[in-house]
């Protein structure tokens, strides 16, 4: 058989192989486990790519936060705030390594070091100052949140886009609720101001989602408390809560419900047709989808005399990111503690946020991978000249390579929920129940010894998917 029709037949069969190599399929055994719920199965896997050496390189980043999110479900957090960390230290220190990004525009982005989205450097420090607060170190979770202000100001600066995720409410609201159990009111009543302002300018129209009531409350009373008579009186008119007047519980609870699990990425591709634009410029075209992107290719004189190395190039195909949501299979919960009933109300939907980040930046990922196709067939058609062969090869090596980059942190919960349930000096006892859409509940029962003037923080999650049927509960405290 001759080397060109090896080629041939071997191309379906090597394309075919390339198709299953997203991010969450490489990582199919530790997905299936988590999705069912076995976090200690999970977590073993983890360490023993780690003993491997397997767990460094490229996704150093997705191994510290998954190791970091699956030790804090499992209830230990010192171990998990020490991944974090290094989680936190990745994203300041990264320096792009401007090798890996030009292999990357020959092969596929793959190659290079995942640096983590916006969102989720923001949510690592989320754990790490919530795993402080579950193991009563307000003061250390105070630095987490002053991280996360900073972080949160250099999205803004990155962002000048109003349409752009570059503030989130959620965070601000941990900040609040961590200045609150310091009885810090006055840094409390700016955090939940702060957030009240992003809910309603970004979140409502964003995602979706209005300011939760819980948070309402919250900037009702560290207003009172703090003395902010005015600040107080403007806002029980603006939320038309005229009659509310605050009261301290002698001690009270914070109940974080994190539901589901986050989208993963897949990807998505486009075949694309070569329109020349005179001697200098080409456009990629697909009429199907109105998308036209021109590229300059300027060429001296000398190599305008020379056959183009795009010529006899008609069609190709470019592959793109994208978002797959995996639904939650529980939509809501209560608790009930002594004869009120206290709904978890949604503060964040991680899942909304990074289809939106995604959507955004589409353009960026859309021309990167056009550059990153041409430059490929720029090359293949100019080594044709010189054998056919092996420009046949180069063209069967790019179509293998032709990949998006479908990493992304996948352990993250789909969504956050949380309220305040108030507690008396000693032992306090209730019951939370999640509810599906098909109207399946679950119930779980909690005790709890609380100080007088003490906040206690704890985190139920819920790892259940449409995809997952319910097998096993995760509970952390």
């Amino acid at each position: 058989m001759s080397s060109k029709k090896s080629i041939i037949f071997l191309l379906p069969v090597m394309l075919m192989v390339s198709a299953c190599a997203t991010y969450y399929q490489d990582n199919y055994n530790l997905n299936r486990v988590i999705e069912r719920g076995d976090i200690k199965s999970a977590i073993d896997i983890l360490n023993t790519r780690e003993r491997e050496g397997k767990s460094d390189g490229r996704n150093r980043f997705l191994s510290y936060v998954n190791n970091g999110i699956l030790l804090s479900i499992s209830g230990k957090y010192e171990e998990s705030n020490e991944y974090f960390e290094k989680a936190y230290l990745f994203g300041e220190d990264y320096h792009l390594n401007y090798l890996n990004e030009a292999a990357s525009y020959f092969t596929n982005p793959m190659v290079t070091i995942y640096r983590g989205e916006d969102h989720e450097h923001l949510m690592l420090l989320y754990y790490k100052a919530l795993n402080f607060l579950k193991m009563n170190r307000p003061d250390d979770a105070l630095v987490e949140c002053r991280r996360l202000d900073i972080r949160l100001k250099k999205l803004s600066d990155k962002y000048t886009s109003e349409t752009k995720f570059q503030r989130d409410a959620f965070i601000h609201v941990l900040m609040g609720i961590a200045y609150q159990s310091s009885k810090d009111y006055n840094n409390a009543f700016i955090a939940y101001r702060n957030a009240v302002e992003i809910y309603e300018e970004d979140y409502s129209s964003m995602f979706g989602l209005p300011v939760p009531e819980q948070l309402k409350k919250d900037l009702l009373n560290t207003a009172s408390w703090t003395g902010f008579t005015e600040e107080f009186e403007f806002y029980k008119n603006k939320f038309e809560m005229v009659d509310y007047k605050p009261i301290a519980p002698e001690a009270e609870l914070v109940f974080f419900w994190h539901n589901g699990l986050s989208p993963v990425k897949s990807e998505w591709g486009i075949n694309f047709m070569i329109q020349r634009d005179g001697p200098d410029m080409v456009v990629f075209r697909n009429d199907d989808l109105n998308l036209a992107f021109p590229f300059e290719m300027k060429r001296d004189k000398e190599d305008k005399d020379k056959k183009d190395p795009l010529a006899g190039l008609e069609f190709f195909r470019v592959a793109f990111p994208k978002y797959v949501e995996r639904p939650s299979y529980y939509s809501t919960a209560f608790i009930q503690h002594d004869t009120a009933t206290y709904m978890l109300e949604q503060a964040e939907n991680i899942n909304k946020i990074a289809f939106y980040s995604l959507q955004q930046r589409m353009h960026i990922e859309m021309a990167k991978g056009l550059l990153r196709a041409a430059m490929k067939k720029a090359t293949e058609n100019s080594l044709r000249k010189e054998s056919d062969t092996f420009g046949a090869l180069i063209g069967l090596v790019n179509a293998i390579t032709e990949k998006a980059d479908t990493r992304n942190w996948q352990t993250l919960p789909h969504s956050i929920y949380y309220t305040r349930v108030p507690f008396t000096e000693g032992e306090n006892k209730l019951s939370f129940t999640v509810k599906s859409q098909s109207g399946e509940d679950a119930d779980y029962n909690f005790t709890y010894r609380a100080l007088k003037g003490q906040t206690l923080f704890h985190t139920f999650s819920s790892l259940e998917t449409t995809l997952a049927p319910p097998r096993i509960s995760n509970v952390t405290e």
